[in-house]
């Protein structure tokens, strides 16, 4: 016996062996259709007994095994059933030969036979056979079944004859030898009256016997005749039969305590008796019966032990090589069963080392694949690989004429999970790396080898990028090398995709996305640039609270990884805008990695991925490559990934597959489109950005101005999107600044630009912008202290001499004050704004979004001119007085100073010098007032200042003064250097005195003319502008003469008198009314007179109550003349 039946397990020794084989010609199908319903019935229970019958079925069997059917009965052919197709009755006497020859192989042991015969109708059908079947087809064969059990049955009642006839004992006759083929030429010759000859003949008899017993159900039978043959085979050192009777005893036993099998698959047998007792031999199962039996079975300790001793008899003998390799399989499968790993391991390793002599190609491997599905079966899966891959191996050996590579792939696909391998690159990455890598390079490139061999590029592909994949950290610099040049040259003519690939066997593939070329540390999705930024309208924000909670804050942050991938991010994209977002990149190569094709994956929204290219140096370090794409539509938009292409690999690299990569969001809102505008400026840009602003500008533009300077800016917008610009807004702010600034900094006139709205793509808008910088004018103290150092005073001078003076510090006694007092006046000060142009259109403004564009304007402001000191002095009238300025050239050119109704004033540079000009007094009541609303709710601190900033901007409106440097000029306000003084100074009092004198109004510069004689009419007339009710008062005329000399005459009781009384009287007046009084003088004498209008000391009250400048009356001057001398007097 030369092939050993490596799926044979311990309770084949209770089973009958039938073979199935066809006659004739018999299409495959249709046999083992047939095969497969015949190995159905693999256990008969026997009629009229509690026995069983277990039944192994063969389709193919040599009949050299055959002839070791006496040293284990199993091994005996003892049924042949024949599958046969027949189809007229001409072919039917040959097919019944043919029947009969095929009996004559096995017909020395066959106990009995049936022939099935298919597709045959008619005469010879009808006849009634025990050994033939008829059936008319392969699909009308109802009773195969039952044929098949009755053909079971009677070899039973064989069976159960032959073992009464050997167990009854003959004591009379001679008890014949049982051999095994190559004994018999070693047993010529022998004595057969020795007394250890026939031992030798009792011995291997009984085992025989209980082969039998075993074979025919009885299962306590069988342990009782093997113990007897164990002892008797002993004691003649028949060691190979006494390894049989042992192997038996075994078997006997594993059936025993093990009735569901060793094999490792369901076997079809059915315990009958509780406790795992078999009532095999058709006594009732009481407790004596289990006592006795399970007194002569081995235990589960006792089978191994009985099993090693079996294999080492069998181990004597060179031609028992295929029984001891059984063997060992057997005893492996039991100590499966009893998870015995470690002995099962010592069985296998014992069967590695059997010489079986010269075996095929095919048998080989046969023998390997055994091997490791029995290290599967006790758990080595290491071990079991190995052998796998040793079969593999053999399927392609030199000595093989046409290698099997096909079967090498499967094998080897086998044989990965022994090497904690796995196709699923998402698999094999989770936890840390497991398994000897050197192995598992070696197992991935005799599968990329073997499926080039097979003519498969793709899997080569396939397997070499899971290679990369999964082992790059474990490859050295040039195994790199040489994985990626193998990978390029297959991928030359196989491109590598994302495809699952499906093998012939239905195994599958699945992709390997390159994600480690390069490997990506984080992804962040990037917000548009400031100038495409959208924005919602106010009152029109998205409602952000979260209802998943009824408080407003929790301690406990709830969050995965997961969670924060599709968190959605704050700011916003716009549908067809390019969008952003930057990956940090490294290259893990050794050598310079070119990225043939880079781009995003996305969902949710249409969406147009620009792809890049890019090649990173060896070993990168963290690389930050940016990739864009523009949304097609609106919507929630997810970053799920990114795609490569290397080596001619393209790979989709998923981010939930990356847990490593650290991302602050990945889901982004696209709304719809809006137009984009792009601005331009007539002005330079400026080379430094605004220090206060903290926000990111569009733009920015720079320039140098004077104080009071104003300078004007043209900005051009231009629609370069794809949308109509529907409505634009410009607004403007002030960024914080130091420096005190008068009047608007920024103006401009919207009204022409947006009447030229929409504006189409393509199109442009011009807006003019004025910038005008007013600081204050006011001289510092150092200046004025620099002033007064040399001894020249500037307050107290006359107007008509005007002050002149050119700066010369002294060092001696002020080094450091003069330093500090040019850097006051000569400072450059800084001015920033920032202009906003709101706009929108298109979808994007039906659903309330905007956009903004932000202009930076600087300007360094060079001093022009300085008011060091103002003050007031008294006009010739009393509703006038003299403003008096003194103007310093802070610049270093000649500069001209002028104002309204006033003689142009030039300064050489840091020159000073007075300005007088003559002003009306102010009313300052016609000033705009705030309402009571904004007087409640407002500081009264800001109410004082904005009402003297009315004032002075009132004052300076109404000054005009002007400068002017070479080409340069501008205005200078005093709205700084006003004080309170000066400003009660410049203002109208609130009650109005008008005198008229004669019909003619007379003020300190009017003389009034009358006639000696004449009555002359004087008018006394008070307007009230305050907001009370003021008077009565009584007021006193005193005329008096000026001699110039500081004497004044006032006893004119001759010169002038007065018709009526000289104290006039107005009762009250009341706010906005206005009163009179009248009274008449008489003049006796010409010459110069002037009145004096005083209040009478016992007047109301209320006088004395009010500030004295209320009461600026005026001098009345009158001049009488000679009266003329009439004709003819």
């Amino acid at each position: 016996m030369s092939i050993p039946d490596y799926m044979q397990c311990a309770e084949d020794h209770q089973t009958v062996l039938v073979v199935v084989q066809p006659v004739g010609i018999v299409p495959e199908d249709e046999f083992f259709r047939i095969y497969k319903r015949i190995t159905s019935v693999a256990q008969v229970s026997i009629r009229d007994s509690q026995r069983n019958l277990y039944i192994r079925y063969r389709h193919h069997y040599l009949p050299e095994n055959n002839e070791w059917g006496d040293f284990q009965t199993h091994r005996k052919v003892v049924g042949l059933i024949s599958v046969t197709t027949c189809g007229s009755a001409k072919e039917w006497p040959q097919t019944s030969d043919r029947f009969h020859c095929q009996k004559d192989v096995f017909g020395a042991t066959l106990y009995d036979s049936r022939l099935l015969v298919f597709g045959l109708q008619g005469e010879i059908a009808e006849q009634q056979r025990t050994d033939v079947a008829f059936y008319p087809s392969y699909d009308d064969c109802p009773d195969v079944e039952k044929r098949v059990e009755d053909f079971v049955e009677s070899i039973f009642i064989v069976l159960e004859s032959k073992r009464l006839d050997r167990a009854t004992d003959k004591s009379g006759d001679k008890i014949p030898l049982l051999c095994v083929p190559f004994e018999k030429k070693d047993f010529v010759g022998l004595d057969t009256d020795s007394r250890h000859y026939k031992k030798r003949c009792q011995g291997r008899m009984r085992k025989h016997v209980g082969d039998l017993c075993l074979q025919a159900g009885m299962l306590q039978d069988a342990l009782v005749h093997y113990h007897m043959a164990v002892e008797l085979l002993r004691s003649v050192n028949d060691f190979l039969w006494l390894g049989a009777a042992l192997e038996g005893l075994c078997s006997a036993s594993v059936i025993f305590h093990y009735p569901g099998g060793t094999a490792g698959k369901a076997s079809g047998r059915e315990p009958s008796l509780a406790h795992g007792a078999l009532t095999a031999n058709g006594i009732s199962a009481d407790t004596s019966s289990e006592i006795g039996r399970a007194k002569n079975c081995l235990g589960p300790e006792d089978i191994i032990e009985k099993y090693k001793e079996a294999i080492s008899y069998y181990g004597k003998y060179k031609n028992a090589g295929v029984i001891e390799l059984e063997a060992c399989v057997k005893a492996v499968r039991v100590l499966a069963i009893q998870k015995r790993a470690m002995e099962a391991s010592e069985f296998l390793q014992n069967a590695v080392y059997i010489n079986l002599g010269q075996l095929s190609e095919e048998e080989k491997i046969q023998r390997y694949s055994i091997l490791s599905e029995l290290y599967h079966l006790i758990g080595f899966h290491r071990k079991s690989a190995f052998f796998k891959r040793v079969a593999a191996m053999q399927c392609v050996a030199p000595t093989i004429p046409e290698p099997g590579w096909r079967a090498c792939y499967k094998l080897l696909l086998e044989t990965l999970s022994g090497y904690s391998l796995c196709l699923d690159p998402k698999d094999f990455s989770k936890g840390s790396h497991r398994g000897w890598a050197a192995v598992q390079v070696r197992l991935l490139h005799e599968l990329v080898y073997a499926s080039r061999r097979m003519g498969n590029p793709g899997l080569s592909v396939r397997h070499l990028s899971f290679l990369l994949q999964t082992m790059l950290d474990l490859l050295s610099d040039q195994e790199k090398k040489e994985v990626t040049q193998s990978l390029e040259n297959y991928t030359s003519k196989c491109p590598g995709g994302m495809e699952v690939l499906t093998l012939p066997d239905g195994l599958k593939l699945p992709p390997v996305p390159l994600s480690k070329l390069p490997i990506v540390r984080s992804v962040k999705l990037l917000d548009l640039p400031v100038s495409l930024r959208p924005h919602k309208q106010k009152g029109l924000l998205e409602n952000n609270m979260s209802s998943k909670s009824p408080f407003i804050y929790s301690p406990i942050i709830m969050h995965t990884r997961g969670e924060e991938r599709t968190k959605k991010i704050e700011f916003r994209w716009v549908q067809g805008d390019v969008c952003e977002v930057q990956l940090m990149v490294y290259n893990p190569m050794p050598f310079e990695l070119r990225v043939e094709h880079m781009g995003l994956l996305t969902s949710g929204v249409e969406f147009e991925a620009l792809p890049a290219a890019l090649s990173l140096p060896a070993e990168s370090g963290l690389y930050p490559v940016t990739l864009v794409g523009v949304p097609r539509t609106a919507g929630n938009i997810n970053i799920s990934g990114y795609h490569t292409s290397v080596f001619g690999v393209t790979s989709d690299c998923l981010l939930d597959g990356l847990p490593s990569v650290r991302t602050s969001g990945c889901v982004v809102e696209v709304i719809p489109s809006l137009p984009r505008l792009q601005l331009s400026t007539s002005l330079p840009r400026s080379a430094h950005p605004l220090r206060p602003s903290k926000e990111e500008l569009s733009s920015s533009v720079s320039v140098q101005l004077f104080n009071g300077e104003t300078q004007q800016l043209t900005i051009t917008l231009e629609n370069i999107g794809s949308e109509d610009l529907e409505t634009l807004e410009v607004t403007s702010k002030t960024c914080n600044t130091k420096e005190k600034l008068f009047g608007e900094f920024l103006s401009w006139d919207l009204e022409e630009a947006v009447s030229q709205l929409p504006l189409k793509p393509g199109q442009s808008v011009t807006l003019t912008v004025n910038v005008k910088v007013r600081l204050d004018f006011s001289g510092g103290e150092n200046l004025l202290q620099d002033l007064n150092d040399d001894g020249i005073s500037v307050t107290g001078l006359p107007i008509s001499s005007p002050l002149r003076q050119v700066l010369k510090p002294r060092a001696e006694t002020k080094p450091l004050g003069s330093e500090s007092s040019k850097t006051d006046y000569n400072h450059v000060k800084t001015l920033e704004a920032v202009m906003t142009f709101k706009y929108s259109g298109g979808a994007g403004k039906m659903e309330g979004y905007y956009r903004d564009l932000s202009l930076g304007v600087h300007v360094d402001v060079e001093p022009s001119v300085f008011f060091t000191r103002v003050s007031t002095l008294p006009a010739t009238r009393t509703r006038q007085c003299h403003l008096l300025l003194d103007v310093f050239n802070s610049t270093e050119h000649e500069l001209m100073v002028s104002a309204n109704n006033n003689q142009d004033l030039v300064l050489h540079p840091s020159e000073c010098q007075r300005m007088a000009i003559q002003v009306a007094k102010f009313d300052f009541h016609t000033l705009p007032q705030p309402d009571q609303e904004a007087v409640r709710y407002t500081n009264p601190k800001l109410l004082e200042e904005e009402r003297l900033h009315a004032q002075a901007s009132m004052i300076s409106s109404t000054l005009g003064i002007t400068w002017n440097i070479i080409s340069f000029d501008g205005e200078a306000s005093v709205e700084g250097v006003l004080n309170q003084l000066v400003l009660e100074h410049l203002q109208l009092a609130p009650l109005q005195w008008d005198v008229v004198v004669n019909g003619k109004p007379c003020d300190c510069d009017i003389i009034a003319d009358c006639k000696v004689g004449d009555a002359v009419p004087l008018e006394v007339k008070l307007t009230n502008r305050s907001k009370n009710a003021v008077g009565p008062f009584a007021l006193t005329v005193v005329p008096f003469q000026d001699y110039q000399n500081g004497v004044q005459n006032y006893d004119l009781q001759d010169a002038v008198t007065f018709i009526g009384s000289n104290t006039f009287y107005i009762d009250m007046v009341k706010p906005t009314e206005n009163s009179a009084c009248m009274g008449a003088l008489l003049f006796l004498y010409t010459g110069d007179f002037y009145l004096n209008i005083k209040f009478q000391d016992d007047s109301a009250g209320q006088g004395k109550e009010l500030p004295p400048s209320w009461f600026g009356l005026p001098s009345v001057h009158i001049k009488a003349l000679e009266a003329p001398i009439e004709a003819g007097a």
